[in-house]
């Protein structure tokens, strides 16, 4: 069997082995922003869903992961107040932990931590969600601190730091690209100068092959695509668009994004034939990629007025439209082949705000969405309109950015529960019918 059909087919073999109802990494187990239970509530009660558990925890923007009767969260304790402007690189000292909760009680099962001094924009804490796989955790540190362990013990399997791996500065919000596994390989941004991207095998932590150069590594998570007959590992920094065959790192195509598109923070994504990204300064291009060959084309490009420019939610895809936040603060629906804007709504932020932030997840005909104000909300998305069933608040925003409270941290849906955090509590709320 040729080996990329090889290693597609064992990827395949994985997921599909993985429990139904577990959340193991970002955006749930296929990556897609997808919960898949059934028997979950219609509506949330006016006083809010069963709170189960909470436990304590330090800051960060990772969202958690579920996996086999743990829940795993990282976060950073320090003595210090990184509550620091937008931009601005000051230096703390503290420690990075990877936490492992019993999924029932809340109970600390395990914990592996390090010292780490940050150097990064938005210092509260890490940003990638762990990635629990066949038995191991990967976590991903703001500064470059990527660690495996056993999951079930917390032992430390390999660990690297790819700033000094791979002789590079830390990017200006730090290291937030989630990781990807795909077959051996754990994929992951990790330098500028050829080696932006890199493939490690996941369970040694050896290098496989590294490629391209960026001008920073940027913040958005890598993809892989079918197109062309072949599968792609599609990978935006903040200078281009490109595709690598994920076996070997072998460059497919290349597309240039503006010089001033400033960071990309949104994973590429694909609707039939066409790639789209979107970036900060209302930057956006639209891709068509060739049915016959990995290549792909400028269908547009900087088109003014459409499309959508992600900065902290990734958007959701449903039938050839596109849900999600702009920079701005704007619930938009785009028509992905043309980019044409079908609404824009306050959405359930209720307010348009800089960097507005409501993650967004479906489950069955409904969106559930968590806003920064901490609220969990239940609504509908078409191309018609957003259309809000219940809200609850659940948790409270505790993080200063963009002069207001915030909580930036996407949930984890997993066994008819929702489990979220901010910068001093990991709480599990029942959402069970």
């Amino acid at each position: 069997m040729p080996a990329r059909l090889s290693a597609a087919a064992a990827t395949l073999l994985l997921a599909t082995a993985l429990p139904a109802a577990d959340w193991p990494q970002w955006r749930g187990p296929n990556r897609d922003g997808v919960w898949r239970e059934a028997g979950v509530l219609d509506t949330l009660p006016p006083e809010g869903p069963k709170l189960v558990w909470r436990a304590k925890v330090a800051g960060g923007f990772a969202s958690p992961a579920v996996s086999g009767g743990k829940v795993y969260v990282t976060d950073y304790v320090t003595a210090a107040d990184v509550q620091v402007d937008n931009f601005d690189r000051n230096e703390f000292s503290g420690t990075e932990r990877v936490l492992c909760l019993d999924e029932k009680t809340g109970k600390e099962l395990w914990k592996h931590e390090y010292p780490v001094k940050y150097t990064v924009s938005y210092p509260a804490g890490p940003r990638c969600a762990p990635n629990v796989h066949a038995g191991k955790v990967y976590t991903l540190g703001a500064e470059g601190d990527l660690v495996c362990l056993d999951a079930a013990t917390g032992k430390p399997v390999w660990s690297k730091n790819l700033k000094a791996e791979y002789k590079a500065k830390s990017p200006l919000w730090g290291y937030a690209a989630h990781p990807l596994i795909d077959g051996r390989k754990l994929i992951t941004l990790a330098g500028t100068d050829g080696c932006h991207v890199v493939a490690l095998d996941k369970d040694t932590g050896r290098e496989l092959w590294k490629a391209g150069s960026q001008k920073e590594q940027g913040y958005s998570p890598p993809v892989i695509v079918e197109a062309g007959g072949t599968r792609q590992l599609i990978v935006t920094g903040a200078s281009a668009v490109r595709a690598y065959d994920p076996e070997t790192g072998k460059q497919h195509w290349t597309t240039p994004l503006s010089p001033d598109s400033g960071c990309v923070v949104m994973t590429p994504v694909k609707s039939g034939d066409f790639l789209y990204v979107g970036a900060w300064s209302n930057k956006n291009l639209l891709l068509k990629l060739a049915a016959d060959r990995p290549a792909a084309e400028v269908v547009w490009k900087d088109k003014k007025g459409a499309g959508i420019s992600p900065i902290n939610v990734q958007p959701f895809l449903d039938g050839g439209v596109l849900y999600g936040y702009d920079q701005d603060g704007d619930l938009f629906a785009v028509e992905v082949a043309t980019g044409k804007r079908l609404w824009e709504s306050e959405g359930p932020i209720g307010k348009k705000l800089e960097s507005g932030t409501a993650f967004v997840t479906r489950q069955g005909d409904r969106y559930w969405f968590f806003t920064e104000t901490g609220h969990l909300v239940v609504g509908k998305l078409t191309p018609k309109g957003y259309e809000e069933l219940s809200r609850a608040k659940v948790i409270e925003p505790t993080y200063s950015a963009s002069g207001r409270k915030v909580v930036w941290c996407q949930p984890a849906y997993a066994n008819k529960r929702v489990y979220v955090r901010n910068d001093k509590e990991l709480i599990c709320i029942d959402v069970a019918k």
